[in-house]
């Protein structure tokens, strides 16, 4: 349904320039309301203004110019536009043509100035978002990505410094190698929505929490190139596996019940046991044995085999 327009207006304004733009909206698709085009001889000036033009008005143009502030009867539109705007929500948008005085009743509404009246398209087109409620506001983008990737607060890491350690434990858990090239995980850092000197200063402080082993390249590389690989330590899986993994605990017991109690000894057949990755029984026999609860030796086909269960580890499920 097109939108209905009173346009208040002083005649001396009329001819300079309030025909040509009710013409324009009227173009546009705004059923613009003009005193010359509705009113016929014999016609009542008050029921064709107030109970037709202003009353059936969804906003109201309020011309504002040396000429009008003057007119009272462009005050008595504004003063039933301002009764509509409270009662029924008519909107009000004053246009202001030359350095006039504003009404005290409009200075609280944000007006449009038009300085030229032979070139005003920015403003026409401000205008008729306001009748129509659009805006030119660019739309809303998808929020970057570690806004809304999943987080669990782990101590003494930011927000980044984590999503570095998940994205990198879960690449390992992908790769079944504690072993990361950073470039590959992350590339130029858009799937996080960080920047590669932000996922490098991560590293860093990973580093220096012992949650990563760094190796670091030799030599001249291109600048914004990680220029390292590294080794996720015990202590930084552990701090991931605590905080993401659903049932950590629980498949810690599985694993402990398994060696004790049905005497399986090697990573891949705890591995089907539990229905885990096997890079995760790596982590958890690599912790017992650190705990002391066991002995590993490993093999080159990346078996691992437990050779001496100790007897804390039987007392883990008493």
């Amino acid at each position: 349904m097109n939108p209905k327009v009173f346009i208040s207006h002083a005649s001396e304004d009329k001819d300079r320039f309030v025909t040509e733009f009710a013409i324009r909206l009227r173009s546009k698709g705004v059923d613009a309301w003009l005193d010359k085009w509705e009113m016929l001889p014999g016609d009542s000036l008050v029921d064709k203004i107030f109970e037709e033009g202003l009353k059936e008005a969804s906003a109201v143009i309020v011309i504002l110019s040396s000429y009008s502030i003057e007119k009272p009867w462009v005050r008595e539109e504004l003063n039933a536009s301002i009764v509509n705007k409270i009662n029924k929500g008519t909107k009000l948008i004053p246009v202001v043509l030359d350095e006039c005085k504003v009404p005290e009743s409009l200075k609280s509404t944000l007006w449009e100035s038009i300085s030229d009246l032979n070139a005003y398209d920015d403003s026409f087109n401000r205008i008729l978002s306001s009748i129509f409620g659009t805006t030119d506001k660019p739309p809303l983008g998808n929020t970057p990505a570690h806004t809304s990737s999943k987080y669990h607060e782990i101590g003494g890491l930011t927000k980044a410094d984590n999503l570095v350690l998940k994205e990198s434990c879960e690449s390992a858990i992908q790769n079944n190698d504690f072993l990361v090239e950073p470039e590959a995980v992350f590339g130029d850092g858009s799937s996080l929505g960080f920047s590669r000197s932000e996922i490098k200063d991560c590293i860093e402080i990973l580093e220096g929490h012992y949650y990563l082993d760094v190796s670091r390249y030799l030599g001249s590389r291109a600048k914004d190139s990680y220029s390292c690989f590294y080794r996720i330590t015990s202590g930084g899986f552990e701090e991931y596996a605590r905080a993401y993994i659903d049932g950590y605990n629980e498949i810690i017991d599985n694993v402990v019940s398994a060696i004790v109690n049905e005497n399986i000894t090697t990573n891949k057949s705890l591995s089907s046991k539990t229905s885990q990755p096997l890079i995760i029984m790596n982590h958890i026999l690599n912790l017992l044995e650190i705990n002391g609860h066991i002995k590993l030796s490993k093999q080159v086909d990346r078996t691992v085999q437990i050779y001496h269960v100790a007897a804390s580890l039987r007392r883990l499920l008493e």
